[in-house]
């Protein structure tokens, strides 16, 4: 066995650092989007397109060249969309996608992705999918052989990792490993010298409580926390218990964060159920923070305070409605490709 990454300096950057491009893949899986939904996502995805394309490469991820020709008819060619024929089931490149990491280079994580703790057998293959991505880039590739999805932490860049035990210690991915054992595996893959862990996600969110709709790094010792005030509101519980943990938790050098709390948006539902609609699933491109927005009053309030997060970037709301009937948004849709510091 080689030595893992973090040995070799590799560390996770944090998403505003400065990136070579964003992984997307065009929707088109009829279970998850059905009938009407469908053309209202590709929408959402120009929407995304448009607006981070403006300051780094957008690489899609198409089927085939027919389907590559007909997303270039919806935005179009040049230097800011590249695209890939590579066949994926799905859309959710963050989860069954490497994680990247940065050291004297780039280099690759691919963890194993079993459809969120083996929900979904039809989405099963896109862990082969992602497989065939991280070939594509001919960069150096490390399997820790741990089943994780990139929205299941978020890192500050320095050291820390937020995470959610919801997620990482169920026991449909790593039945075997403790919280100690998994803390030594972010550390060791991703040179986490910290692993914040929080308890549980939000109300239908099907990956069993990913960070990414729940708390994220907006700096270094900075993290943007969703709240619910309505004690009425399943939510409340779970998100007023992580915002103590938050209050509690230091940094890896031992400093107490800064916590600015994010107001989560209306409830929404489907038929299915409710839909896990947050604010918190914001994408960070170098140009562009691409905000979920859900047409109701906390859009507003969360898009302000975004943009104070981030001064020198433009901050675009876009209406995630669609989307979300597909239990995810543009965070789990996308993935960073951090700059090369050769």
């Amino acid at each position: 066995m080689g030595k893992a990454p973090s040995r070799l300096g590799y560390r996770m950057p944090a998403e505003w650092e400065e990136h070579e491009g964003t992984w997307i893949s065009w929707p088109k899986d009829p279970d998850t989007f059905p009938g009407p939904i469908l053309p209202k996502v590709e929408e959402t995805y120009v929407s995304m397109v448009r607006a981070l394309g403006s300051g780094e490469t957008i690489h899609v991820l198409v089927d085939d060249a027919k389907a590559r020709e007909r997303v270039t008819e919806l935005v179009g060619t040049g230097p800011d969309v590249v695209f890939h024929e590579i066949r994926t089931v799905d859309v959710w490149v963050r989860d069954y996608g490497p994680t990247y990491v940065k050291g004297r280079d780039v280099a690759l994580v691919k963890w194993e992705f079993n459809a969120w703790g083996g929900k979904y057998d039809d989405l099963k293959p896109d862990n082969e999918a992602g497989e065939k991505l991280a070939a594509s880039t001919g960069l150096t590739t490390f399997r820790p052989g741990l089943v994780l999805e990139g929205g299941s932490i978020d890192p500050n860049g320095k050291g820390s990792i937020l995470t959610t035990e919801q997620c990482l210690l169920n026991p449909n991915r790593n039945p075997s490993l403790g919280k100690s054992e998994l803390s030594a595996a972010l550390e060791a893959n991703l040179g986490a010298s910290r692993v914040i862990w929080l308890g549980s996600g939000i109300e239908g969110d099907d990956t069993d409580g990913h960070v990414d709709d729940i708390a994220r790094f907006v700096g270094p010792n900075i993290v943007m926390a969703g709240v619910e005030p309505d004690p009425s509101d399943r939510n409340h519980e779970p998100l007023s218990r992580n915002l103590a943990l938050l209050s509690k938790a230091r940094d890896q050098a031992g400093d107490p964060l800064g916590i600015v709390e994010i107001p989560m948006p209306r409830k929404l539902d489907s038929p299915d159920g409710r839909l896990p609609a947050s604010h918190l699933n914001f994408y960070i491109g170098n140009g562009a923070v691409v905000v979920p927005t859900f047409g109701g009053s906390s859009d507003g309030v969360a898009l302000r305070a975004i943009e104070g997060a981030f001064p020198g970037r433009e901050v675009v709301g876009i209406d995630c409605r669609a989307l979300v009937y597909g239990l995810g948004t543009l965070h789990c849709v996308t993935q960073q490709i951090p700059k090369s510091p050769t």
